[in-house]
């Protein structure tokens, strides 16, 4: 059956936020779009310096000490994603889909696929040729990973998303054995094409592909509409 295309997403740029604060940023908008109070939205930011640690997890996965973490500004967070331990930091593009599922008639599955997808066709854009691994979530350039992916979903409602790595300090990654796998390096798209590249161009060009996969129509709006949620 197809699915009409649903109600307007709201999208938001928050710049550059604490991942504690996102995250309960996150758990107040994932209570009211459960409770049909907003429509879709979609938070983009980016995270100071943090390590996180998702439900699979675990602190042997860091492999340097917590003097050197301190020394360079890196928190470390566990956090309710799926998933093992990644890196958040400046100059990376995330993307928290707080998404009714039911609304777009797909499961779990089909909207990770669906995530990649969006991903996938950003890069495409900026001529990078970017796959996804049957064996692993996240998309991949090559053998090395581009963009990270860690979802939790709550009566059919999705919390966190995607880390596209853009201008990141990839440094900060062989600080940790990224989900778990070995044998493996992050990639950027300033690294394959040899320049920096303003975010706001990769965000855009991320909202585009949303509307297309998702079948939605993606509206901007200030981010000062958001504050009663950080106060919740």
């Amino acid at each position: 059956m197809e699915i009409a295309k649903s109600s307007l997403c709201r999208a938001y740029a928050l710049g550059i936020v604490k991942y504690g604060e996102s995250w309960q940023l996150q758990n107040n908008l994932v209570a009211t779009r459960i409770a049909s109070e907003i429509p879709d939205t979609i938070l983009f930011l980016q995270h100071f310096p943090t390590i996180t640690i998702g439900t699979s997890g675990k602190e042997g996965d860091i492999v340097v000490s917590e003097d050197l973490l301190d020394d360079e500004g890196i928190s470390v967070f566990h956090t309710d994603r799926g998933g093992g331990v990644t890196y958040h930091g400046p100059g990376q593009v995330v993307g928290y889909p707080i998404f009714n599922l039911k609304t777009k008639g797909k499961g779990i599955h089909q909207y990770v696929r669906d995530l990649e997808e969006v991903i996938i066709r950003t890069l495409d854009a900026f001529s990078i040729p970017a796959h996804i691994d049957p064996q692993y979530p996240g998309v991949w350039v090559g053998q090395d990973k581009i963009c990270a992916l860690g979802i939790r979903v709550a009566r059919w409602v999705t919390k966190h998303g995607f880390a596209l790595n853009v201008n990141t300090n990839l440094k900060h990654f062989t600080y940790i054995i990224p989900c778990g796998i070995t044998g493996r390096q992050a990639t950027s798209m300033s690294q394959l094409l040899g320049h920096d590249i303003p975010l706001k161009d990769v965000t855009s060009c991320i909202l585009e592909q949303c509307a297309e996969v998702f079948n939605i129509e993606v509206k901007q709006e200030s981010v000062e509409e958001l504050s009663q949620y950080y106060a919740c």
